[in-house]
């Protein structure tokens, strides 16, 4: 979780209110943040989630404490001043990091305090918000040397030299990659590009190489600046335009004044930062279900304003620099946070019950234990998995009848897991260097499916991995298993595709079929890139249980 770290002077500055340590551990609770130190006038803060990246500054802080303070109300008016600035978005960056968002501030001149407090939030917001600078990555720049309109582009690695910052040699794009420390830092998130993206001006002069570093000419803001040029970049279209508003935000309460940037892309235009903030309609009825609390109208709007949205008629206007209000309960939140949850009475029990685990469970609890009794290690797999891990990789010659996500966002989780195995010999695969024998197992929900029917079910599997590792072993460990548990099985042969023809049976409890055990194929291990032998088992616990 982000901290950071302010000025009480300053912060009482911003506010309009001298605010003392104590005064600041009482207006956290407002921020869902927590005091985390002192040093002299300087204080740290560290917040509960990263949902609030508008709070990671002074700046931010002193907005809302102007609003539970009583100093400001609703929305802050920040205008946004039409220009002639613009920013060239050529098709290039597409496939590589599409949407930039920017401005220009003017007005205002940098101090040490706002120095600080901008370069704190570039970091905050990059790493945490905007995944180590992936998702979006910022730059900020005094605007009197660029030429405009600026130019957005995709170029090949060796076709531009500059002076990166903190360096005093030109070099390539594909040079700092290599030799600069925050190249080698964030090269990560260009591996798969054969294009990297390019900011410069209309003299060509460089801007900076977004996601990695600014240009030492032009990328560097100092104290006393007075015009600055915003931008950020990434691929995701809203989080670019909610960075853009938070910093159009913060330069205004230091005394810039906002002005716009066009963005041209390839047939189209927009015109950046975008204030327009989402509208919610709130239902009283809900405030008294969530709360318990019987607001009247005027309440109501009065702790909105306090939490700086506007409310009109039922409904709640957001402020473009939250973009973490989804449904109504978020509003409700914030009007409990004003209101304060400790003036809210509790209710008395109204029923008493008594808690316990489920049969199954402790049946299933009890499996755990005496398998890790056996000498097994746990393991604990994502329930999401792959048709390849599922059914390639394990030698199955028709596909299996899966419970598929829709629209997944990596192949590699796109279906539900059918049996344990697959995600077992994932785990031998990456860990191939450590010492053998390996005994490995886990326990957990797989999908069953039946036409349109989807069951869950309890499973329990193992591996052993050595040089002689035979079907007797592993089949011991199964009688072991069974026998604590108060079962005798039977072995029936089978066929199965993982398995070694001849070295696989089936494990029958009362008549019942609840699993198999046998010696991995040689296919499946070379799937898996794995040159020890294989041995492994997996029973269905929910029908053992049934047999209780």
């Amino acid at each position: 979780m982000p901290t950071i770290n302010v000025s009480l002077k300053d912060l009482s500055s911003l506010t309009g209110k001298k605010i003392s340590q104590n005064n600041f551990r009482d207006l956290l609770e407002y921020a869902k943040a927590e005091f985390s130190g002192s040093d002299g006038d300087e204080v740290s803060v560290q917040f509960n989630d990263t949902n609030l990246p508008y709070l990671w500054c002074a700046e931010g802080l002193a907005l809302l404490f102007r609003g539970v303070l009583g100093k400001k109300r609703g929305i802050p008016d920040v205008k946004i001043c039409s220009s002639d600035y613009k920013v060239i978005v050529d098709k290039s960056v597409r496939p590589v990091r599409p949407f930039i968002s920017a401005f220009v501030a003017k007005g205002g001149r940098i101090n040490d305090f706002l120095l600080k407090q901008l370069i704190q939030l570039q970091e905050k917001f990059c790493e945490h918000f905007g995944k180590h600078r992936e998702k979006v990555a910022i730059g900020v720049y005094p605007s009197k040397k660029i030429k405009f309109p600026v130019s957005y582009s995709a170029v090949p690695p060796k076709s531009v030299r500059f002076v990166p910052l903190d360096f005093s040699k030109e070099m390539t794009l594909a040079e700092i990659l290599d030799e600069h420390p925050k190249g080698k830092e964030f090269a990560w998130i260009l591996q798969n590009t054969k294009k990297y993206p390019l900011l410069s001006d209309y003299n060509k002069e460089v801007l900076s190489f977004p996601p990695v570093i600014n240009s030492r000419n032009m990328g560097k803001l100092g104290i006393n600046d007075n015009e600055l040029f915003f931008e950020a970049t990434g691929t995701d279209s809203d989080s670019v335009n909610l960075a853009a508003c938070i910093f159009a935000h913060v330069l205004s309460i230091r005394g810039f004044k906002v002005y716009s940037v066009k963005i041209s892309h390839v047939g189209k235009s927009l015109v950046s930062p975008d204030f327009s903030g989402k509208k919610h309609k709130l239902d009283r009825t809900l405030i008294k279900r969530v709360l318990g609390l019987d607001l009247k109208e005027a309440e109501i709007k009065r702790l909105l304003e306090k939490a700086r949205f506007n409310y009109k008629g039922g409904i709640v206007h957001v402020p473009c620099f939250r973009n973490d209000i989804m449904h109504s309960v978020d509003i409700i939140e914030d009007i409990g946070i004003m209101y304060g949850f400790d003036r809210i009475d509790s209710l008395d029990l109204s029923s008493y019950t008594a808690g316990e685990t489920s049969g199954l469970q402790d049946f299933v609890d009890k499996s755990r234990d005496l398998v890790l009794g056996l000498g097994f290690q746990e393991v604990l797999s994502p329930i999401l998995s792959s048709r390849e891990a599922l059914v390639d990789r394990m030698n199955f010659k028709k596909s299996l009848n899966l419970v598929e996500v829709t629209n997944p966002s990596s192949v590699n989780f796109s279906v539900l897991r059918s049996w344990l195995l697959p995600g077992l010999m994932d785990v031998l695969m990456h860990n191939k260097h450590v010492d053998f024998p390996q005994r490995a197992f886990e326990q957990g929900l797989i999908a069953v499916r039946e036409g349109d029917a989807v069951r869950d079910e309890e499973h329990i599997a193992g591996l052993l991995s050595y040089a002689d590792v035979s079907f007797t072993d592993v089949k011991q460990a199964v009688e072991a298993l069974l026998r604590n548990l108060g079962f005798e099985a039977s072995y029936e042969d089978m066929e199965h595709n993982s398995f070694i023809e001849g070295r696989v049976a089936r494990v029958v409890v009362q008549g019942k079929n609840i699993g198999f055990v046998g010696e991995m194929h040689p296919f499946v291990l070379n799937a898996w890139g794995l040159d020890m032998p294989v041995a492994g088992f997996e029973l269905d616990l929910s029908g053992l249980f049934a047999k209780k």
